[in-house]
């Protein structure tokens, strides 16, 4: 094992490493910067490439181009960052190309709150560009999960071939702590499958219903077209009726049909809860102390903390919740909210604001309190 003193941001940069990226690209933004400043010191020492480029939307351009030619590849930014990245991402989408996009979330709308913490992008990241997206956010909530889940965003982005979101907020994002991380020799890491038969009996999108395209690197012998537009099985464009139907229903479906396979959370408590908090990001740090002190106190609560948002795993989080007094815990409006009343086929409870400050752990557990009527 090893032992490090090191914030949320800086640990992207070494998971990524760590994971096999070998190119970054995009633009400094508060609260995300310390990712590019780590990469542009990390990708050197590693054989990889870091470039900054004029602005956000070249930034996610380039590092779609690198991940054609075969690496792994990232870029980093914060809400409006991503906002203007919004085209590229459906594009990426589309023509099914593997990329980790982290979001170090701030205060919004617009310029909003750019120092101050926010968890305001949760329900823009299920769906950041037009037409038909599933989105792949996951959403780490400590400092040892950051490099794991990290690690995971890079393996799922090959695995199924498709943009991945890491979604951290500004306060997990810049805290500091001491973590214990494996050995990379210990560490899963996934590659991104090839086809190695005769050039003529390669198309990269002539693959079966929910299975992720066959991209092999540019410029190794397999030319094929790439495209933004509805295409067939070699890339090309067409507007066939039934083609555009499937590759839409495939896009989605790779991913949708594995929702509950990919599931993963952390929990507390969660044996004999008669309540349970959903938490995820830094609120789950602070809903954690809330429980101990709730605890303390008899009150049977329990934590419940979901690490991919989306796609939804509607079996699991329905059985997990099922027959439970449910409060949600946001810094928004109630963007994930809405997807526990769906799956749950109820209203639930909910604490939330969008001030740009965390919530004291004694005052959500005076605000749980009150949200059980007093119990």
């Amino acid at each position: 094992m090893r032992e490090l003193v090191i914030n949320g941001n800086e640990l992207v940069a070494l998971a990524a490493i760590e994971a096999g990226c070998k190119f970054f690209g995009g633009y400094p933004i508060t609260p995300s910067s310390e990712i590019a400043h780590q990469m542009s010191i990390l990708l050197p020492k590693n054989e990889g490439t870091f470039i900054q480029m004029e602005d956000e939307i070249s930034g996610i351009c380039v590092a779609l181009g690198a991940s054609m030619s075969g690496c792994k590849a990232m870029t980093a930014s914060s809400g409006p960052g991503i906002s203007l990245k919004s085209e590229q991402i459906g594009y990426g989408f589309m023509a099914e190309i593997p990329l980790v996009i982290v979001d170090v979330m701030r205060g919004g709308p617009s310029t909003g709150l750019p120092t101050r913490v926010s968890q305001g992008d949760i329900e823009f990241l299920k769906h950041p560009t037009h037409g038909d997206f599933q989105a792949v956010l996951i959403a780490p909530s400590t400092l040892e999960e950051i490099y794991f889940k990290t690690i995971e965003a890079f393996n799922l982005a090959e695995e199924l071939m498709t943009p991945v979101f890491l979604v951290l907020d500004e306060t997990i994002g810049h805290m500091y702590g001491k973590v214990l991380l494996p050995e990379v020799s210990e560490i899963k890491i996934s590659s991104r499958k090839r086809f190695s038969g005769e050039s003529k009996d390669y198309f990269p999108y002539g693959v079966g219903e929910n299975t992720p395209a066959v991209l092999n690197p540019f410029f190794q012998g397999y030319p094929y077209h790439i495209t933004g537009l509805h295409h067939g099985k070699g890339g090309f464009p067409t507007e066939d009726k039934a083609l555009s139907q499937a590759l839409i229903d495939r896009l989605v479906g790779k991913i949708q049909s594995r929702a509950n396979e990919l599931f993963t959370y952390s929990s507390s408590e969660l044996e004999d809860a008669e309540v349970v908090i959903v938490a995820y990001g830094s609120v789950y740090l602070s809903a954690m102390e809330a429980l101990k002190a709730l605890r303390s106190e008899g009150v049977k609560v329990g934590i419940f903390s979901p690490k991919l948002l989306y796609p939804v795993a509607e079996e699991r989080i329905k059985e997990l919740l099922k027959d439970r007094e449910v409060i949600v815990v946001e810094l928004n409006k109630g963007q994930y909210l809405q997807e526990i009343e769906r799956v749950l086929g109820r209203e639930v409870k909910f604490i939330g604001q969008s001030d740009g400050r965390s919530i004291d752990p004694l005052v959500m557990k005076e605000m749980i309190l009150q949200s059980m009527g007093g119990k």
